[in-house]
C-alpha cells in the first residue's frame, strides 16, 4: 500500500477508536501508534506532512458587523 495511503488509513482507525473507546483504551493506543508508525514511513519515503493531512477547503467566515461604529463614547 502506498505510504500516504496507509498512512490517512491508519489515522482513521485510531480517531474512530477514539470516539468509540475514549483515548486511554489499550486499542486505541494500539491504533495510534500504528498510525504514528504510518505517518513516520511516509515522511521517511519522502513526503510532506500535508499530503497525510491536507487542510480541508473553508468557505471564509462570515464577516462580524463593526458595532464600534455605533458606540457613544
Amino acid at each position: 500500500m502506498h505510504p500516504i495511503r496507509a498512512a490517512r488509513t491508519a489515522q482513521h482507525h485510531a480517531v474512530r477508536a477514539i470516539t468509540a473507546r475514549g483515548l486511554a483504551h489499550p486499542i486505541t493506543l494500539t491504533l495510534l501508534a500504528a498510525a504514528a508508525t504510518a505517518a513516520a514511513r511516509a515522511w521517511d519515503a519522502g513526503h510532506r506532512v500535508t499530503d497525510t493531512h491536507p487542510a480541508p477547503l473553508r468557505e471564509a467566515p462570515p464577516r462580524m458587523p463593526n458595532h464600534q461604529g455605533a458606540r457613544r463614547g
